[in-house]
């Protein structure tokens, strides 16, 4: 493998239903930040059915480039067509670096395309850099220039692990939805749009979709929230989140939660915020009966406003929080509750 040869920054820009979703903008915000050093451009990469219209969208949030590949076998996502779709532009535009969303789909695309075309593949990523590898020079072994840096949690969660692809092309990662930032929209940018289509033959490994089936979740997306209620193991009881939902209530927010939550079977695992959870970043973020391990702080905080209450003064929390309250939280929070109201009740 002639590494030289490898040029670009590429993502996979996650279309479904012929909408493109949020994490492909976070990816293409990325992207731009990695290419800078690199000097080199950003190329999204669009699968699909009739999807050459969102070429522009992608274009609006940074891409200077669009490969579209557009084929009757891929109106639906499966592994396979998917797969065959972008091993192919891989291999046909050799790119150096390529990012896929760590969402579901993506978490099945990435691998399956990392082994397609011979590369490694470091999964949901938190942090994203270039530069040297090793990190530390080290004594006979050579310190490779402008690598790129997946940085991701390892151990459940304990630990952060660096990791670096110095040796194969592409660099490939999948990328925790939630934790880059999109650029501001351009609108009216345009990009070049390339139509590539490597051909489909359906074999054997082409699954039968006989019936899609959209189901509703009663679980909100809490990355999309501007006001998080986040409750820990301090809060006692999953009865006692009553008084946090209270609070949500009141000021237009939503609950979230720890992972200690989430083992011990009070919420369910779409609420968790945190390495292992999501990565959320609101406007307000209240933290309620958490103790602010790591894990946790990683996944908020980058939020506007932090608001800790723990009866530990000794907590870890507070040295992220703007503002801390030490007490007993069956007590502030219900009078925070009733303050909130009554203030809205004034302004009514």
């Amino acid at each position: 493998m002639s590494l030289e040869e490898y040029k670009g920054v590429f993502i996979y820009a996650q279309q479904v239903d012929n909408h493109i979703d949020n994490i492909a903008f976070e990816l293409l915000g990325k992207a731009k930040d990695l290419a800078k050093p690199l000097e080199t451009p950003v190329t999204a990469v669009l699968i699909g059915y009739q999807v050459k219209d969102l070429a522009d969208k992608l274009a609006e949030y940074g891409a200077d480039r669009v490969i579209v590949v557009d084929d009757p076998e891929l109106k639906e996502y499966r592994t396979e067509p998917y797969a065959h779709a972008l091993a192919s532009v891989i291999n046909e535009y050799k790119p150096e670096i390529v990012l896929v969303g760590a969402t579901a789909i993506g978490r099945d695309l990435g691998p399956t395309v990392s082994a397609r075309v011979h590369t490694g593949l470091t999964a949901d990523c938190t942090s994203l850099d270039i530069g040297d590898f090793p990190l530390v020079a080290k004594e006979g072994q050579e310190q490779k220039h402008n690598q790129l840096l997946m940085t991701r949690p390892a151990f459940g969660g304990n630990t952060i692990a660096t990791i670096a692809c110095p040796d194969h092309r592409p660099q490939m990662s999948t990328v925790r939805p939630g934790v880059m930032q999109k650029l501001p929209k351009v609108a009216g940018a345009k990009a070049e749009v390339i139509e590539y289509n490597p051909g489909f033959t359906p074999n054997n490994r082409y699954v039968e979709i006989q019936e899609v089936v959209k189901a509703v979740k009663n679980t909100v997306d809490i990355q999309k929230a501007k006001i998080l209620v986040s409750g820990g193991r301090g809060v006692g009881s999953p009865e006692n989140f009553k008084i946090l939902e209270d609070l949500a209530a009141a000021i237009g927010g939503e609950v979230s939660c720890s992972r200690a939550v989430v083992d011990n079977g009070w919420k369910p695992k779409d609420l968790q915020v945190g390495q292992t959870g999501k990565t959320v970043r609101p406007q307000i973020y209240f933290a309620i009966g958490i103790s602010g391990a790591i894990q946790h702080v990683a996944g908020m905080e980058e939020s506007d406003l932090i608001i800790a209450i723990n009866k530990d003064e000794t907590a870890p929390i507070f040295d992220v929080a703007d503002y801390g309250i030490v007490g007993d939280l069956n007590k502030i929070v219900p009078k925070l509750t009733e303050m909130i109201k009554a203030e809205k009740a004034k302004k009514a």
